[in-house]
Formats: structure tokens, C-alpha cells, sequence
């Protein structure tokens, strides 16, 4: 709700390494199962309004959390190759929900490898799509592929649009309440599939 501030505040207090604390989050909320709550689409859409005000710089933004985005996949593609076994054998892993690594299956039988794009837009599942890649052992080289072009989508569409409409009077005067939006209109894709499912599973 509030991560204008908190960004405001990391600058002032580390300087140059906040761009390092941004790349660890976005690595973090990205290429590992057990940090899907890390904030995501509504971080990239402040520091893209921040960088249009200067507090930021731009291209340093972007090219990045465009690494840590699709390095992060592939650390997770990684971890997935390894615990491969243990999902197809549904042992329990920690910290891992077993929900989620159904959805995300779910996806994956749906829309096949552009899985690892569509889910950079959907909280939670794109912590979980290049994990179960990895599980369901899709070739490296597609899944490379796929990783580059969904992550360094995801950052620019929430950079950019922080930098072009994040600082316009209304959006600015009710930051909080448009960030809050941002976080549940992200979600709304996995609800609905959710929703149809559950309806699916009834009948």
C-alpha cells in the first residue's frame, strides 16, 4: 500500500544499492517456490513512477530486473529439475503448497509453453510456472526462450506504465488505492480460473 515510501526510504538510506535490493527481490520473488508474496507487479509500477521523477534511473531499472526476472526463472527451472521426483511422487515439499503446483499444472496442460509467459502477468503462479517447467522437464533451450521474452515483458509493461501514467494528479493522489487495484486486478485471472474449475470439479 505503501511502497512508494519504503522505496523513498531505501534510497536515502543505501544510495546506488538500492538498485542491488531491487534486483534481490525480484530474483527472490521469482526464482524461489518459497517467496511468492513478495510484491511484484505493484513494485515495478512505483519505481517505474518514481523514475519519472527522477529518483530513479530509467534504463538501469529496466535492464536489471529484466536480468533478475529471467535469471530468477532459471534458478527456478533449476530447483524444479531436482525436486522433480518428490512432485511427481506428490511428497510434501517445504513450505510449498500443493495448490499452487496444481494450478500451475493446470496451466501448463492449458496453454503448453507459453505458460511461462502468460503467468509473468499472475501473481503467485509466476513464482511456481518456471518450477513445474523444470519438474515437467521442458527443454532448456524453449523454456530460455519463453523466460527471456515473458520477464523482460513483465518489467517493461510494469516499469513503463508506472513512468507514464504514475504521476498523473489523479493517480498520484490516490497512490495507495491505485496500488491496492493493481495487486487485485493481478489476481483476477487466477480467480477466475479458479472459479472455473471449481464449477468444473462440481459437475
Amino acid at each position: 500500500m505503501h511502497l512508494d515510501r519504503h522505496i523513498s526510504g531505501i534510497i536515502t538510506h543505501y544510495g546506488a544499492w538500492t538498485y542491488l535490493i531491487l534486483f534481490a527481490i525480484i530474483f527472490c520473488e521469482t526464482g524461489l517456490v518459497i517467496t511468492p508474496f513478495l510484491p511484484g507487479d505493484s513494485l515495478l509500477f512505483v519505481l517505474g513512477a518514481m523514475a519519472a521523477v527522477g529518483d530513479l534511473q530509467l534504463t538501469l531499472l529496466v535492464l536489471g530486473l529484466s536480468l533478475a526476472a529471467v535469471s530468477g526463472n532459471i534458478l527456478n527451472y533449476a530447483i524444479g529439475v531436482s525436486l522433480s521426483n518428490r512432485v511427481m511422487n506428490k511428497q510434501a515439499i517445504p513450505f510449498v503448497k500443493q495448490a499452487y503446483i496444481k494450478r500451475t499444472h493446470e496451466f501448463f496442460e492449458k496453454y503448453g509453453a507459453k505458460t511461462i509467459i502468460i503467468t509473468r502477468f499472475v501473481p503467485i503462479l509466476r513464482t511456481f510456472a518456471p518450477f513445474m517447467a523444470g519438474v515437467g522437464s521442458m527443454p532448456y533451450g524453449r523454456f530460455t526462450i519463453y523466460n527471456i521474452i515473458g520477464g523482460t515483458a513483465w518489467v517493461l509493461v510494469g516499469i513503463l506504465s508506472g513512468f507514464f501514467f504514475g504521476n498523473l494528479p489523479l493517480v498520484r493522489k490516490n497512490f495507495s488505492s491505485v496500488i491496492l487495484a493493481i495487486v487485485i486486478i493481478s489476481l483476477v485471472p487466477a480467480a477466475l480460473e479458479f472459479i472455473k474449475h471449481k464449477k468444473t470439479d462440481k459437475h
